[in-house]
């Protein structure tokens, strides 16, 4: 059976409630407010992640960009149970026959609801000397199809589940992971409870779950795969005025390529800690609206490789995250030390992740120029002593390159930005990338933290330098065209060990609702 049929089967149930005209016109109109406007996007391509609705008044409840969901613009996000969809409840303001599924009301108040969504991406990937190695090269044809329900039981009560879909075909593609290509997964699945006390939103969840609650370049979904990164287990949060507080305990979740029942909560690996935000005077610097996050995380590995051994790592991050804006000036700030230890060793790493940019004119569409700095400690691999090597667990994996060969491992990078709007509803961003190793005995590390092997044997701090172009064009909200295009010119680093420069070019069509 094809999957798009599996997959709309699986989906018929709600479909067909959907489906009745009368349930979605039954509840009168009530003014809602609309969804908090998107910040302004970092450096190359958006940041992932999302917006939250706040139960408590606006005046109390902590500032909806910041509250550790992401981004959501033009009403949508990446996690799609952040959204918020309830000014549908008013039938006046449904433009088309798809502003149904996204309130569909059980009770004559609307307070029992459900909300449909769903997302269809064709993507074609071309690169050449994949893997950096002289070969032919790779073509990838890849197709998403999601589908998401959003059930509201009344005002504490919540359940969210979402299937997805993954195909992939080309040539020379090489090892395929089931995050690429995969028939059908239980992409997300849990249960929210969620109340006030003490003038608090006060909430929990269990299930399988989308996380961002940190720096981007540390936790994220990871929009770039075609199956999301999605972990299993509790998340709890409290957030007043000012402050808030998010708890969680995951397991990450291991993908089969077999169907539904073969995607497993790995025993192997467990992620938990504490993420927090404080809202700091917006009289500092003259007016802003910044946040400091602090977080602190526990990562356990238990089959971590680092040079020639796999073994159990236990590792911190002691971190604080600084973010928004300063008049024209947007920054994205993260220092972050990872103690612990790696098979008896203790580990002694740094992560500096600097992010900003300045906006040329009053207009929120007027262009940006700016820069991003990292740093990310490295040695230790391949010796004695200290693990030195830096890593970010679960990272945005396109932000060093659009074809993964980098990660903040035993990195510098230095990148100009600029970002701009030629037309009204296209926005261009470029970069152009250096990039050095911090420890030239340690290696060079791709996206997915395996080295490139023979890197740690050869002279050359210079990894590549590396340009970068992005075009984003949103037909409307619910349809974007994108292109992306890369030329990584590989330095002495990887051209001592036999590895090649490097051709990027890639464009895909969104479609959501």
């Amino acid at each position: 059976m094809p999957i798009a049929t599996r997959l709309a089967l699986a989906t018929a149930p709600l479909a067909l409630i959907a489906a009745v005209p009368a349930l979605a016109e039954s509840a009168p109109p009530t003014p809602t407010a609309s969804t908090a406007p998107a910040p302004a996007p970092q450096a190359l391509g958006p940041k992932e992640g999302g917006n939250q609705t706040i139960a408590s008044p606006v005046q109390e409840a902590y500032p909806i960009e910041a509250v550790g969901d992401g981004v959501t613009a033009g009403g949508y996000n990446q996690s799609r149970w952040v959204e918020d969809w309830t000014r549908y409840r008013d039938p006046a303001k449904r433009d088309d026959p798809l502003d149904r599924l996204k309130f569909i009301p059980f009770d004559a108040n609307g307070n029992i609801y459900l909300t449909l969504s769903g997302e269809l991406r064709f993507r074609v990937n071309e690169t050449t000397n994949p893997n950096l190695r002289d070969a032919e090269a790779q073509r990838q044809d890849i197709t998403r199809i999601v589908g998401g329900a959003d059930l509201h039981l009344g005002q504490h009560v919540r359940l969210f589940g979402e299937l997805a879909h993954g195909g992939l075909a080309g040539r020379n593609l090489g090892t395929i992971t089931p995050q690429m290509r995969n028939d059908l997964v239980v992409q997300q699945s849990f249960v929210d409870v969620t109340g006030t006390v003490a003038q608090a939103d006060v909430g929990i969840r269990y299930g399988r779950q989308t996380f961002a609650d940190g720096p981007n370049l540390l936790v994220v979904p990871r929009d770039n795969n075609t199956i999301f990164f999605v972990y299993n287990g509790t998340r709890a949060w409290a957030r007043a005025k000012s402050v808030r507080v998010d708890l969680f305990d995951f397991r990450t979740t291991r993908l089969g390529v077999g169907g539904t029942g073969d995607d497993i909560s790995e025993r192997g690996r467990r992620f938990s800690g504490i993420s927090g935000g404080i809202v700091l005077p917006k009289t500092l610097f003259g007016g802003s609206k910044l946040y400091l996050d602090p977080f602190f995380w526990r990562l356990r590995n238990d089959n971590a490789t680092w040079g020639p051994r796999t073994a159990r790592e236990e590792r911190f991050f002691y971190g604080l995250h600084t973010l928004g804006d300063i008049g024209p000036v947007n920054l994205d700030w993260t220092v972050n030390y990872q103690g612990g230890n790696y098979n008896g060793r203790s580990i002694d790493a740094w992560l500096v992740l600097l992010a900003q940019n300045y906006r040329i004119g009053k207009s929120k569409s007027a262009p940006r120029v700016g820069f991003h700095f990292d740093y990310a400690s490295g040695g230790g691999a391949y010796g004695t002593g200290k693990l030195r090597n830096a890593l970010a667990p679960f990272g945005n994996n396109i932000y060093y390159s659009y074809q993964l060969y980098a990660t903040p491992t035993n990195l510098i990078a230095f990148a100009p930005t600029f970002t701009f709007n030629p037309l009204a509803k296209l926005r261009v961003s470029a970069e152009y990338q250096l990039s050095w190793r911090d420890t030239v005995t340690d290696a060079v590390y791709r996206a997915n933290g395996t080295a490139f092997a023979g890197t740690q044997l050869v002279a050359g701090r210079k990894i590549a330098d590396t340009a970068r172009l992005q075009a984003v064009y949103t037909v409307s909200p619910r349809v974007s065209l994108t292109g992306r295009y890369e030329h990584l010119m590989a330095g002495p680093a990887l051209t001592n060990a036999g590895y090649k420069s490097s051709d990027f070019l890639a464009g895909w069509i969104s479609l959501r609702f």
